[in-house]
């Protein structure tokens, strides 16, 4: 207050005319403060879907591949291996149907078989010690992770095969199943993880492993990938403007 006061009795302002004007400076102060400029709007429905589709759909959470959307592009048969644990296998029933309501790229059904041979999707339920005894390339990565997948595709990044195993003795039931919901999706194409969305499938954080369910969000990430026109192999910036033109088939 001094210094104001100092000022003024040198430019022989009167105090009368200078409280006006703070009082206005204060003002535009207040009103730029509280302007919410463009960037920090929130996004909307649709942009949020987009952005989320661009986490966990465009290349591996492990691996140096490359950032490009994969999906497959053929019936999917999946062949159970391991211990047929009637809590999981009814679970993968649900979760089956719950994806071919979602798929409508009139190419990709789900469906389980019976026969190894004929099947490009294998199962495992079982420990992770005899998982690794079947399959070589979990040796040494199952001690730490109670759900995983492996997944081979074409040069045209076109999904072929897929391998994924949940462990049923360490995690208890209902992280059982939202294992076996989180892997089966990713190993769809959707294949990072993302902690943005606590109710989604595609966060892998074990205090929110109790989601057993597929959020609006993770239906949205699903149909945009299984969309006729979503290609394989489309990078950040080729996927924007097909998400794009797109985003209003899925979310309204």
């Amino acid at each position: 207050m001094n210094k104001l006061l100092s000022e003024i009795s040198a430019t022989q302002t009167p105090v009368t005319n200078v409280i006006p004007y703070v009082l206005l400076l204060l003002f535009l102060t207040s009103c730029l403060e509280g302007q919410v400029t463009a960037e920090e709007q929130p996004l909307t429905k649709q942009e949020e879907a987009i952005a989320y589709f661009k986490d966990v759909a465009l290349g591996m959470e492990f691996g140096n591949v490359d950032e490009v959307t994969r999906k497959w592009q053929k019936d999917i048969f999946i062949y159970v291996e391991g211990e047929q644990d009637s809590t999981l296998m009814e679970e993968l029933d649900i979760i089956i149907a719950d994806l071919n309501d979602l798929i409508d790229d009139g190419e990709t059904t789900l469906s389980i078989t019976h026969d190894p041979d004929s099947s490009n999707f294998s199962i495992f339920f079982g420990s992770g010690q005899e998982f690794e005894s079947r399959f070589s390339p979990a040796i040494g990565y199952t001690e730490t992770n109670y759900g995983m997948f492996w997944l081979s595709w074409n040069p045209n990044n076109e999904i072929r095969q897929a391998t994924m195993y949940v462990d049923i003795y360490r995690p208890k039931k209902v992280n059982q199943r939202h294992l076996l919901r989180e892997e089966l999706t990713q190993s769809l194409g959707m294949a990072k993880d993302s902690p943005k969305y606590e109710d989604s499938i595609f966060n892998s954080s074990y205090s929110v492993s109790a989601v057993t369910e597929y959020s609006e969000m993770d239906k949205d990430v699903i149909q945009l990938l299984y969309h006729p026109q979503m290609k394989t192999g489309l990078s950040v910036f080729q996927v924007q403007p097909v998400l794009e033109s797109i985003i209003d088939d899925v979310v309204q």
